[in-house]
């Protein structure tokens, strides 16, 4: 056990006995209402009894210094045997006080506005140096196929596609037959339901189809990526990988940019025929024979408008997954970390693909695709 008493040979106190964590706690309060109890401008500590000492008998000795400082007073550790010096030393002249301005409420407008400001410029240097590594590296495995590796490029596309077939499926009928239903009841009262089938190719085709699917594969694919990539931070994998010489960015980003690219593509194609199975069924309800719905499907529909749509998928496919991979290795430290990656890459790869889209609406209007 530990014991704490005042010095019989000069002021301060004395420590005894052993200072690990139940030791410690036992005699904290009498240390320093001890030490507080001595008039003296110099305070002593006598360690010549000490027995053991841990983390726990440290943080004792800084805060009876703080204790003794807060007087005005001085402490000194005398006696102090060189078994246990060494660890005084990690932490008794390191500066441990607290800096206030760290707190929200502590700081003022002005430097609120500029942290903010410095973060976010934190963030736009680490997206462009993202994409730019990545553009190379997607480059390099077109020019070096070997390079790649192709099993893990695999397992992503399985993860990506194969994974999210069936809820891409599904979506895309409910897509189909409700827009198609609201349609054909908004059409009635004026005899244009024939033109239902025109519409649904022409949206789910060009708008709908690729917007969609990558929303889902933002909400699917990307929230994963970034919860693998961000829990591989925090395990200090990546740590790992650059001290054995291999790039986190070819190991881990570059596969799942590449299936990504093969299936996104793949999938807004299974949703397009899936809304277009959707609206056959609201069509043969209505009485109209099928032929008449797949002969005016492709209508206003042709080969720019259909490969419009899949560039656009192509795009999106990039930022769904450059997103979610760019959330992971941006993760930070703590056991809420990767659920804030996580929900970041969500949001983040929603409002890409919102931007993205608008910018396409736009472009395609001048260029009258």
């Amino acid at each position: 056990m530990a014991s704490a008493s005042t010095r019989t040979d000069g002021p301060g106190i004395a420590l005894s006995g052993c200072l690990d964590a139940p030791g410690t706690a036992s005699i904290w309060d009498d240390a320093i209402r001890l030490l507080q109890s001595s008039s003296s401008s110099e305070a002593k500590v006598d360690l010549a009894g000490l027995e053991y000492m841990d983390g726990a008998g440290v943080a004792l000795l800084l805060m009876l210094r703080e204790k003794a400082g807060d007087r005005g007073a001085t402490l000194e550790l005398i006696n102090l045997s060189e078994r246990y010096q060494h660890l005084v030393d990690l932490t008794w002249n390191a500066d441990l006080s607290l800096n206030e301005t760290d707190d929200p409420r502590n700081q003022g407008i002005a430097e609120q506005v500029g942290r903010a400001t410095g973060e976010v410029m934190k963030g736009l240097r680490e997206m462009v140096s993202f994409v730019g590594e990545s553009a190379v590296m997607i480059l390099d495995a077109v020019r070096h196929p070997s390079r790649v590796r192709w099993k893990d490029v695999l397992l992503s596309c399985i993860n990506v596609g194969v994974d999210s077939l069936f809820i891409i499926t599904l979506l895309g009928f409910l897509m189909g037959l409700i827009m198609s239903f609201q349609s054909a009841i908004s059409l009635q009262r004026f005899g244009g339901e024939i033109f239902v089938p025109n519409m649904l190719g022409l949206v789910m085709f060009r708008e709908m189809g690729p917007l969609v699917t990558a929303i889902l594969l933002a909400a699917r694919s990307g929230s994963a990526f970034a919860a693998e990539i961000g829990t591989m931070k925090i395990n200090e994998e990546l740590d790992a990988l650059t001290t054995m010489g291999l790039s986190p960015m070819r190991f881990l980003v570059v596969p799942k940019l590449l299936a990504s690219l093969a299936m996104v593509p793949l999938m807004t194609m299974f949703f397009n025929l899936a809304s277009l199975v959707g609206g056959a069924v609201v069509m043969l309800s209505l009485g109209f024979p099928l032929v008449t719905f797949t002969s005016r499907v492709f209508t206003y529909l042709n080969f720019v408008g259909f490969w419009g749509g899949m560039f656009k998928a192509l795009v999106f496919a990039v930022l769904v997954a450059g997103v979610g991979c760019l959330r992971g290795m941006q993760t930070r430290t703590g056991a809420s970390a990767v659920g804030l990656s996580t929900t970041s890459a969500v949001v983040s790869g929603i409002i890409a693909i919102a931007f993205a889209d608008g910018l396409f609406a736009v472009a395609y209007y001048y260029l009258g695709i």
